[in-house]
């Protein structure tokens, strides 16, 4: 049989630092590797299988979609794009949905959409959107340009103009720039991922709502990691009770099929006429199929559970050993530790747990229904690579 490690490094663009690991199955929370070694995933595919691996329910959604219909142009209509639009509307309050591929594309939706709100509202001159320092928001130009990381602008210069960044938590700094800059919108994720797990401040997250609503200007949220149960409430923004004009989401929506869609609010609802916005693949009814058996699962006794869990988390790991701190929501975790984050991953990795990074910290994503034993037994053994 050949190498897959050599084969991929001959033909696969060399844009990931794998760990030499290749998985090849995999069931609920456990995967297992080419020589049959055993790990409990606490990665989640990067939070996407919000079920696990090869979920039953999901699964068979999907398999019974394939074989009525894998895909038809958006030119037509289609039962699951239709029922997952209602779904998302119906348990958030939203009012339309648009359909893509990725979290970085329903970013690109939502800035597109809010740009064009002010446009017609207020002028051509305020198309800015304000972001927040160590925000990651995608790898397109334009989601790069509404990243708050420089390293990540260095080498792709010019990036899309019409983007600045306000330090997280200012919430008197963030105010003025949206109006000295003539903003459309605010763009913020309530909990930053890539930036290091970070949850922010309630009351700056209520003030920036309060702003926003009182100046017109839009404010939308990028649920693209925390949202579909993550943080413990269906989105993140629940957490802080507050009402976004615009929502991202994808990742853990497609439960490991690729799916992104942005939410509309009352105010930006029928900003995108015909012909204004569009993808090919968006809105796949396979796709949308194996969501809503992910969505319909997520209620109230669900999140419960997803809350619990967290708890557990938390109480386990701050104050244990080696652990200087743990922050996040929900079960996305961060882990700053003694040792580099990268050195206590390795030890995890041979001791049969796979675990993320964020910056410095060790990164957990787990499925949101990874039983309660299976997730002790991992905690154990990342507090023992913690010493």
């Amino acid at each position: 049989m050949s190498d897959i490690k050599t084969i991929d490094r001959e033909y696969v663009a060399n844009t990931y630092a794998r760990f030499p690991v290749e998985i090849v199955s995999g069931y609920g929370s456990l995967v297992y590797d080419d020589t049959g070694k055993e790990y409990i995933d606490m990665g989640s595919g990067i939070g996407v299988t919000a079920f696990g691996i090869a979920d039953d329910t999901w699964k068979a959604a999907v398999i019974e979609q394939l074989g009525k219909l894998q895909h038809m142009s958006n030119l037509y209509y289609t039962q699951p794009c239709a029922l997952l639009a209602q779904l998302l509307c119906e348990k958030t309050g939203m009012k339309k949905v648009f359909f893509c591929n990725s979290g970085a594309e329903a970013n690109e939706c939502a800035i597109k959409a809010a740009r064009k709100y002010a446009a017609e509202t207020k002028g051509a001159d305020h198309f800015t959107i304000v972001t927040l320092q160590n925000s990651f928001h995608g790898r397109t130009l334009t989601t790069l340009a509404a990243t708050g990381q420089e390293h990540y602008h260095e080498l792709f210069q010019p990036l899309t103009p019409g983007f600045v960044h306000a330090a997280a938590g200012d919430l008197e700094g963030t105010k003025a720039l949206a109006l000295q800059t003539k903003a459309a919108a605010v763009m913020i994720e309530c909990i930053q991922g890539e930036g290091g797990v970070i949850a922010l401040d309630p009351a700056y997250v209520k003030g920036l709502a309060d702003f926003c609503r009182e100046q017109d200007i839009l404010l939308i949220v990028d649920e693209v990691q925390s949202g579909n149960g993550r943080s413990g409430a269906l989105y993140s923004y629940m957490n802080y009770g507050v009402e976004p004009d615009i929502v991202s989401t994808a990742k853990g929506l497609g439960g490991g099929l690729p799916l992104g869609a942005t939410l509309f609010g009352e105010k930006t609802q029928n900003v995108l006429g015909s012909g204004d916005h569009g993808s090919t693949f968006g809105g796949n009814p396979a796709v949308c199929a194996g969501a809503l058996s992910v969505l319909r699962r997520i209620d109230g006794d669900f999140l419960a559970q997803v809350r619990e869990k967290s708890a557990f988390v938390f109480s386990a790991l701050q104050g244990a050993e080696g652990v200087e701190s743990v922050s996040g929501m929900g079960l996305m975790i961060g882990i700053k530790t003694v040792k580099p984050a990268a050195e206590v991953v390795r030890s995890c990795m041979e001791n049969g747990v796979l675990c993320l990074t964020a910056k410095d910290k060790v990164r957990l994503l787990p499925a949101l229904n990874i039983p309660m034993e299976t997730l002790k037994k991992a905690v154990e053994i990342i507090k023992a690579a913690c010493v």
